[in-house]
């Protein structure tokens, strides 16, 4: 497989910058996914990988060798798209078979390669059948196998789980992750959706408005979020976020919400005394404790149970939202008035530039 490089990248569509100054480097058989709101440009930087945008400006390449001005073909990629693009009239062996065929590979190398492809993705029994006859996710390990085939130095991934309904899409991120770990591939994926982004990345680009906010491991960016759009956008449901006021006292910062509750923080934090803040802390981190370090009034609004997990839905004492994920049989009611409690280390501040105050 090879590495790839991306440096000071630019895309623009006349007078519209569409990427901004890219510059990401995805190393030998990592897993790299691109993740951000609809607009934010992760497809544009993955077609133009793919030699399907020309770029306006910076390189791009791959295995060492600077491909921005080569063809598609020419690149050392395959691409799945979030269409599966399969020829309707030609079975499934066909379908894998027909890159291969226009490439010129002898017939018995390419009898070798899609057997090998159709072994790995369980699809042995399907070859003589016609895409009509193939469930969803088995059009996809189709498009999947079509890929493998051509046994590219680089593996790009549009969206290929969005037309998958629920279960489906568990079963194929699955087996994309093994995928993954058998061919010790580079890939770098597209998905707009949190599961897939943190349960198969090695690493994770956060991008938005043509820009890269953040890359790091799932968890990294989970725990240690760089701005409030990176903490927001990561977890699900998002991250709640309320205002207060940092209070420093030497080394010490204390924090008073809006609502008036206040609490110390008990890890470093970077603030100026009196400034204004986002406080930031996620759902799964309030928990019902009146005894806790940080403490949280609220008047619960509506409650969603969700089996042994739910979420409800609460407002402060100056009217702001919470959320706050519920587990168990202590469930709170509408109405109910509620002490809420959560540790230092996952309570995050925000200047007025967005960026997390942790040091």
């Amino acid at each position: 497989m090879a590495d790839v490089s991306i440096q000071n990248l630019g895309k623009s569509f006349g007078d519209v910058e569409i990427l901004k100054d890219i510059n990401l480097d995805v190393n030998d058989g990592e897993f790299v996914v691109l993740v951000g709101p609809s607009g934010c440009g992760k497809s544009t930087l993955l077609r133009s990988v793919a030699g399907l945008e020309p770029v306006t400006n910076g390189t791009i390449s791959i295995k060492g060798r600077r491909v921005e001005t080569l063809t598609p073909a020419k690149r050392g990629i395959a691409m799945v798209f979030q269409s599966y693009a399969l020829y309707p009239h030609v079975d499934v062996y066909g379908n894998m078979a027909f890159g291969l065929k226009f490439a010129g590979t002898p017939k018995a190398e390419i009898d070798q390669r899609v057997r090998d492809a159709a072994r790995m993705l369980r699809l042995e029994s399907l070859l003589k059948r016609k895409p009509r006859e193939l469930s969803g996710g088995q059009r996809q390990r189709v498009a999947i196998g079509r890929a493998i085939v051509r046994e590219p130095d680089v593996f790009l991934f549009d969206e290929p789980l969005s037309n998958l309904d629920a279960a489906l899409r568990v079963a194929t991120r699955i087996e994309i992750a093994k995928l993954h770990k058998l061919l010790k591939a580079t890939i770098i994926y597209v998905t707009h959706d949190q599961v897939e982004a943190m349960t198969l990345a090695d690493r994770i680009v956060v991008m938005n408005e043509g820009r890269i906010e953040q890359t790091g491991k799932p968890l990294d960016l989970y725990y240690r979020p760089r701005n409030k759009f990176v903490a927001g956008f990561i977890g699900s449901p998002s991250m709640n976020f309320f205002s207060g006021t940092a209070l420093v006292q030497g080394d010490s910062v204390s924090v008073r919400t809006e609502a008036g509750d206040v609490f110390t923080m008990q890890h470093k934090v970077h603030a100026e005394k009196d400034t204004h803040v986002t406080i930031g802390i996620r759902p799964e981190h309030l928990s019902f404790d009146e005894n806790g370090p940080i403490k949280l009034k609220a008047k619960v609004d509506y409650v969603e149970r969700l089996g042994e997990t739910g979420f409800a839905y609460a407002r402060l004492g100056n009217g702001e939202h919470i959320t706050l994920q519920i587990t168990g049989d202590k469930v709170p009611q509408p109405g109910e008035s509620i002490t809420l409690s959560a540790a230092s280390q996952n309570v995050h501040l925000f200047g007025h530039d967005g960026l997390n105050l942790a040091s």
